[in-house]
């Protein structure tokens, strides 16, 4: 009830002038001098995320669509006090990995030839991570964990041609005979250390 004397003239200016649009403008012309427009002025200021578009001469860019991956939040075991059981921060990121048409097939049948004792009966591949007590870290940490699972699956062995498999097989050769030598004079050196026997009188 004290601040009804000062309410009332604001009121009726309010009601004189009839709308509150010179109010609003004089309150929103303030501008901080740390806002976006002062530090980057010639900046579009559009705060969006760019659409990705994959190249398609590459295997794997490194881009994986979140939208096609199950991602589910659980407590994490472990050190961390209350904590772990206030915070939901393991992370499970599973997908079928025979139906992920945004991995390439030959990296897909490849992966599927690898990694086959590590899928469930249903053909989910599960990747979990819990070494953090952040669930954005533990997320980071799963996707590069399948970034790395990817991309080694996207390496070509090399075949040597047959001039180094030749190559390669005589220095296994060699090293063998090398090998056997050594120990005939190590058995030879042992022997001669013995002392005489009766047959040898």
């Amino acid at each position: 009830m004290a601040f009804m004397p000062l309410r009332l003239p604001l009121l009726r200016m309010i009601a004189q002038r009839g709308s509150y649009s010179t109010l609003l403008q004089r309150s929103m012309a303030y501008k901080s001098a740390i806002s976006l427009e002062t530090l980057y002025p010639n900046s579009s200021l559009k705060l969006t995320t760019p659409s990705f578009t994959p190249n398609e001469n590459e295997k794997f860019s490194g881009y994986i669509p979140m939208e096609k991956l199950d991602i589910t939040y659980s407590a994490s075991s472990g050190p961390g006090g209350q904590n772990v059981n206030k915070v939901h921060t393991k992370v499970d990121l599973r997908f079928k990995l025979s139906e992920a048409e945004w991995i390439p097939t030959e990296i897909r049948e490849k992966m599927l030839k690898q990694h086959s004792n590590k899928l469930t009966k249903e053909g989910y591949m599960i990747i979990r991570s819990d070494t953090t007590r952040s669930q954005q870290l533990n997320l980071a940490d799963c996707l590069q964990k399948l970034r790395t699972l990817i991309r080694n699956a996207a390496v070509t062995e090399k075949k040597a041609s047959p001039e180094t498999e030749e190559r390669i097989r005589q220095r296994h050769l060699k090293a063998s005979r090398l090998r056997v030598a050594l120990k005939r004079e190590e058995a030879y050196k042992r022997a001669q250390k013995r002392p005489p026997t009766v047959v040898d009188l």
